[in-house]
């Protein structure tokens, strides 16, 4: 309605007020889904659990960004704030994974700062998924924790 008044005031035509009224309905739109909670999973596409965890927020009718982990990591500050929710950099790096045996990780058994370099080198030694909603992330399928999160 407002659209429509402001569409007649400056003295466009009826199809120029359409156009204008359409603008406005995607803005509204936009800001809606900015308002309400966004799900990011970072993950690959082929790992089950990461479908599982898109799967399961999709049914609930939740908005999810999919981050394909072989395409994008995470950013450093990403990192480290997800790290800081799930128990440090310790609990993000893929131990039982096949990239870690493959980089010779393995027997050199990296810590500390040298775990948190080689995750932003090489996001694929991720655990996944990771699941954050704002300042709130997982680790793997949690469903019990996702429930909280409504």
């Amino acid at each position: 309605m407002r659209c429509a008044a402001a569409a007649m005031s400056i003295g466009t035509s009826l199809c120029a007020g359409v156009v204008f009224r359409s603008r406005c309905t995607a803005q509204l739109d936009y800001a809606r889904a900015v308002a309400g909670p966004i799900i990011q999973i970072f993950g690959k596409k082929k790992d089950a659990e990461t479908r599982k965890a898109e799967r399961w927020f999709k049914e609930r009718g939740l908005k999810v960004q999919s981050v394909e982990l072989t395409e994008k990591g995470l950013s450093p500050g990403e990192l480290k704030s997800v790290a800081a929710r799930v128990g440090g950099v310790e609990a993000l790096i893929d131990r039982d994974g096949k990239r870690y045996v493959e980089k010779g990780l393995k027997y050199s058994a990296p810590t500390g700062p040298r775990i948190e370099a080689l995750l932003i080198e090489d996001p694929l030694l991720l655990k996944t998924p990771i699941v954050r909603r704002g300042t709130d992330a997982t680790l793997g399928f949690a469903p019990d924790v996702w429930e909280t999160w409504k």
